[in-house]
């Protein structure tokens, strides 16, 4: 079976975030996806199913679970069906289980996809257990917000972004995921993504979270075209254009590796 490794949101091996693509004329049973992701050991895998006269669905799993949405793995997905299986087009329309259509165009080297926005309901600080809080920095954030997802807190300094390094092992106890984020002088807003019951600590660009970054900063920042960096180790830029219901992000990607895995 096919399988590529692409890294997205990246014109140079080795940054932004690597994700596994398998592109499926046949479906596999969800435990054959689920440990083909495990043994990638990816932060996902993206399946892919073309089917004669449908949109391709296409599955995101980490190596743990199967989540509902992965930006990183369906500009991935993207990548290789628009420079692999069908190069003689430039836009691809993914159905998915949860998330509805998601749209991908491609111009020259770069990927513009379209995912629903996923504005945050603020909440209060002391809401927020402060065990979550201690294991993410002694620096007080200055405002959060819930989705279903994720929460999102915000912190005065990017140089507090840079410099947090969590307790894992206290994060694995809180059930959700955590985003962290301030402006930036370099870049519009910086943030970074934990994910520390997912099999994977700290995601290293997070297309789905800007869902809920890109309404945030735009409505802080009064601009809706927005540059944003995800400030983890390997490191990722996106331009990130905010609509009503949804936001436009466009990024690059680059693969490394292809070949066959036997099963």
């Amino acid at each position: 079976m096919k399988i590529w490794q692409v890294d997205s949101f990246a014109n140079e091996p080795f940054k932004g975030n690597p994700a596994g693509v398998m592109i499926l004329k046949e479906s596999l049973s969800d435990n054959l996806m689920q440990n083909i992701a495990f043994e990638m050991n990816l932060s996902e895998t993206a399946f892919v199913l073309l089917a004669e006269g449908k949109a391709p669905l296409i599955r995101f799993f980490t190596p743990m679970v199967e989540i509902e949405l992965c930006g990183h793995a369906t500009l991935a997905a993207a990548h290789i069906i628009l420079s692999e299986i069908f190069p003689e087009k430039n836009k691809i329309e993914f159905e998915t289980r949860w998330a509805g259509k998601l749209i991908i165009k491609k111009n020259n080297d770069k990927y513009t996809m379209t995912l629903p926005a996923r504005p945050g309901i603020q909440v209060s600080i002391d809401s927020i257990p402060h065990f979550v809080l201690d294991a993410i920095s002694s620096t007080k954030p200055i405002e959060a917000y819930q989705q279903t997802r994720d929460l999102m807190l915000v912190y005065e300094n990017e140089e507090t972004i840079y410099q947090v390094q969590p307790d894992f092992q206290a994060l694995n106890k809180y059930d959700k995921w955590i985003i962290i984020t301030s402006k930036s002088k370099q870049y519009d807003f910086i943030s970074r993504f934990f994910c520390s019951g997912d099999g994977i600590l700290e995601d290293p660009v997070t297309g789905s979270a800007h869902c809920t970054l890109g309404p945030y900063w735009a409505e802080k920042l009064v601009k809706n075209q927005l540059r944003a960096y995800q400030a983890s180790q390997r490191g990722g830029e996106l331009l990130v254009d905010v609509n009503e219901k949804s936001i436009d992000i466009t990024a690059s990607a680059i693969t490394v590796l292809d070949g066959m895995l036997k099963i």
